[in-house]
């Protein structure tokens, strides 16, 4: 596996730091970049963060917003992935209509997930940046473990799946999009969840051991203010 794990004390500087990051980097790409959002607690934090230290730059550039996964909740819903980012992220930087790609979660699924997938490759047919939470069963997006393994090898961009947890329906990145994306940063963040990160690092199946495996790009970096044990840090 080639990642790098950067460790933090607190879930702010977690999200400070990959919030400075990803600017910087958006300045070195003249701020056009295709970007998927996920959902989850430390994702507001990083959300907070682009909004106090993004200076104009986000609402300027030429970055195009997909989602990791969403919720089959309307746009307005609390569970909504969209709804959390709409709110916390483009209004208050007033990013344009036309660079937010939703996915419609209040549509029938399989529609919504090919809707999804034709918008993406409308744009662009890889990902410049996969920004993604870490659950307590080492789940990403809504990848969860037990999924049969002719179902983790579909190649389609976006497919419905049922959750192990609520909402149950949700349209999800398959792998092989979030593999083939140039940049992945997952942001591992929360109590409960030191056995899922140790595990994934040390070979163990879980969805995000599975997605490091089939990653080749040295551009893999977890943060996290999770301990990780001496050995498993790169």
């Amino acid at each position: 596996m080639s990642v790098t794990v950067r460790q933090f004390a607190n879930p702010e500087d977690l999200a400070r730091a990959a919030a400075t990051d990803w600017l910087q980097l958006l300045k070195k790409n003249d701020s056009q970049m295709e970007a998927v959002l996920s959902g989850g607690r430390i994702t507001k934090s990083f959300f907070n963060e682009l909004v106090k230290l993004s200076q104009g730059l986000l609402t300027e550039s030429k970055v195009d917003f997909f989602w990791a996964d969403e919720r089959c909740v309307p746009p307005d819903d609390p569970e909504s992935n969209y709804n959390i980012a709409r709110q916390l992220l483009f209004e208050p930087l007033k990013i344009p209509a036309e660079r937010i790609h939703r996915i419609r979660g209040e549509a029938d699924p399989e529609i919504a997930a090919k809707e999804a997938a034709d918008n993406v490759r409308k744009i662009n047919p890889t990902f410049d940046i996969v920004f993604l939470g870490m659950g307590e069963d080492g789940h990403i997006a809504s990848l969860f473990p037990g999924e049969p393994e002719e179902i983790m090898n579909d190649p389609a961009v976006y497919r419905a799946v049922t959750a192990v947890k609520p909402p149950p329906k949700r349209i999800t990145l398959g792998y092989g999009a979030i593999v083939n994306a140039m940049e992945v940063w997952v942001l591992a963040s929360g109590a409960g969840k030191e056995t899922a990160l140790a595990a994934s690092l040390a070979g163990n199946t879980t969805p995000l051991w599975r997605l490091l495996r089939l990653r080749s790009k040295p551009s893999t970096i977890i943060y996290t203010d999770i301990p990780v044990p001496q050995g498993l840090v790169g």
